[in-house]
């Protein structure tokens, strides 16, 4: 039988988000309705609420999420009502050329629920990544749902469903970080530091964290940077070089998604280093390079999409190395809120002193 709970709306562009029931269908085949218990305020929220990502509107905002499996659909035997698991919006098929290949990571047919969740009067609702958890219930494909362990907290493993995940598969899965390597990582907010931690896990000797808000770099060291660069008094290539013997980084995360901070990345690399672009550029941004540099460089150049990770392989391994205290996820929970606060930390967004702001249930 279907369910009503309340939920976070965007209606229309720039609007106040507000708090509106919500109705909840029961699972079809290949369906789970997951009852809520935590989930993370992300920047693609605010993206979805400004029509940055399209214009379905209202969205069902929140994607970022804990919660526990409350019933399944047929079909479903990857959870089990009870489940604790971590939402992902990424269900892999698992039979299109990359899954085939053994590169589910970069499956080309990931899927949502079928069916849609409405609004009280029967408006359809666009989840926000196909997932929808600023809600106390949500209906997702049975293949976004990762079992982990039920001893960690959601507030923190619910992290692990975008922002966190993104960072340190972009040192980890994109940028493949080695022992000993030098890394820069250019921009620090959630994702930015989650990739220092990201560098720092895979033994990064040297970890150079760059931005423009003295209060993220000395967030960024606490998480692992071993020198911080403020790129509004210092130029980060030439500091970066300075910082590498003059040579540049191996790898240089750029984690603002910006031409002129991309271009510093690119330069700020050692010959035949790579370049992972995790932040996110918005349609109309351009960039411009002297083609005889990019092949005179060498390396690589990538981007990463969701840290290249694989939910089924990359959730239980970090949530094993949370457990044993080797990955601080509770660092990255600036504070914890309720529903009705999400529009305010929205707005706390725009100050930057927060990583995340994270809705309780």
């Amino acid at each position: 039988m279907a369910q009503q709970v309340q939920g976070v709306i965007a209606r229309a562009k720039g609007e106040p988000v507000r708090i509106e029931t919500i109705t909840v269908p029961d699972p079809g085949p290949g369906e789970a309705v997951v009852k809520v218990q935590a989930c993370g305020v992300c920047h693609t929220d605010l993206h979805y609420r400004e029509g940055g990502i399209n214009d379905d509107f209202p969205f069902l905002l929140g994607h970022e999420a804990a919660g526990v499996v409350e019933s399944v659909g047929d079909g479903v035997t990857e959870v089990a009502p009870g489940d604790y698991v971590i939402l992902n919006w990424r269900a892999v098929c698992g039979q299109c050329r990359a899954c085939l290949r053994g590169r589910p990571q970069y499956c080309f047919d990931t899927h949502n629920a079928k069916q849609k969740m409405t609004l009280a009067d029967g408006t359809e609702l666009s989840p926000a990544l196909g997932i929808g958890a600023f809600a106390e219930k949500t209906l997702v494909a049975a293949g976004q749902c990762t079992k982990v362990d039920p001893a960690a907290s959601p507030a923190a493993a619910g992290l692990l469903g975008c922002g966190v995940m993104a960072g340190i598969g972009a040192a980890i899965n994109t940028g493949e970080v080695g022992r000993g390597d030098s890394v820069a990582v250019i921009g620090c907010g959630g994702v930015g530091n989650a990739a220092v931690v990201g560098a720092r896990l895979a033994g990064a000797a040297k970890i150079i964290a760059v931005d423009i808000d003295d209060k993220k770099l000395e967030t960024a060291k606490g998480l692992g940077a071993t020198h911080t660069v403020n790129s509004r008094s210092a130029d980060p290539v030439e500091a970066i070089r300075e910082l590498t013997g003059g040579n540049g980084a191996d790898v240089v995360i750029e984690a603002v998604g910006r031409p002129e901070t991309y271009e510093q990345a690119f330069y700020a690399r050692d010959l035949a280093g790579t370049v992972v672009l995790v932040g996110v550029p918005t349609p109309e941004m351009k960039i411009e390079l002297p083609l005889l540099d990019v092949f005179g460089r060498g390396g690589a150049l990538k981007s990463s999409w969701y840290g290249d990770c694989l939910p089924s392989r990359d959730f239980p391994m970090l949530i094993d190395l949370y457990q044993q205290g080797r990955l601080d996820l509770d660092a990255f929970v600036t504070e914890t809120i309720a529903l009705e606060d999400v529009e305010k930390a929205f707005e706390r967004m725009h100050h930057g002193d927060v990583l995340r702001s994270v809705v309780i249930f």
